[in-house]
């Protein structure tokens, strides 16, 4: 199925996946492994049941070949999605939303993959997916009920995830051309108001 029009010019979410293996995550060998030479750098001997750090692309091979389990990160469990939850429905003092929640920038495609490849390893898997889940339509609702704080043409979006840009990339791109039209075509008046006095000195003198 095509892509939205207004998506085309984005990523793939399989490109955003293939960046997020490249993320580094916690494994527990099963058994003894060999140092591993990588572009990026050596991965020293593997003993179980020492923790190891290696790509999330690795860990995923070595899950599928039984040879390792993996760590599932920190923020990837009932207690912190519950807490990120939280934060997300959270309001200021004015009653307006708060801001978006802390997650890792790559967390949308950090835990599908894991969750697809590694579920057996997530405590409360289930219960992690409908958090996520609920986690994700309350982001997306904020960022389409429209800009948190426009100022100038400044947009704050702290804490947007990668796949979270790439699927508003389209709608904010069309808002900000339309901001700009709209700065464009309004009438400069100096501070003074001169503006106005001129413009009713005009209708005067065509009466």
């Amino acid at each position: 199925m095509a892509l939205p029009k207004q998506l085309q010019s984005g990523f793939l979410p399989s490109e955003l996946s293939f960046i997020a293996e490249n993320e580094i995550v916690s494994i527990i060998p099963r058994q003894q492994l060999d140092a591993i030479e990588l572009i990026d750098g050596p991965i020293p001997r593997m003993r179980p049941p020492q923790r190891a750090q290696v790509p999330l692309w690795l860990a995923l091979l070595l899950k599928k070949q039984k040879r390792a389990t993996i760590v599932p990160p920190s923020w990837l469990s009932v207690e912190e999605l519950e807490v990120r939850a939280e934060e997300e429905n959270r309001v200021d003092g004015s009653g307006e939303p708060s801001g978006f929640s802390a997650l890792p920038y790559h967390w949308i495609a950090l835990s599908d993959l894991i969750l697809d490849a590694a579920s057996d390893d997530v405590p409360d898997a289930d219960t992690v997916r409908r958090l996520l889940r609920d986690l994700r339509e309350t982001r997306q609702a904020k960022a389409r009920e429209g800009l948190e704080v426009l100022e100038d043409k400044v947009l704050h979006m702290d804490n947007i995830g990668a796949t979270e840009i790439n699927e508003i990339r389209g709608i904010y791109s069309g808002t900000m051309d339309l901001l700009r039209q709209l700065q464009e075509t309004r009438p400069d008046y100096d501070e003074d108001g001169d503006g106005d006095r001129e413009m009713q000195e005009d209708g005067d003198s065509d009466g």
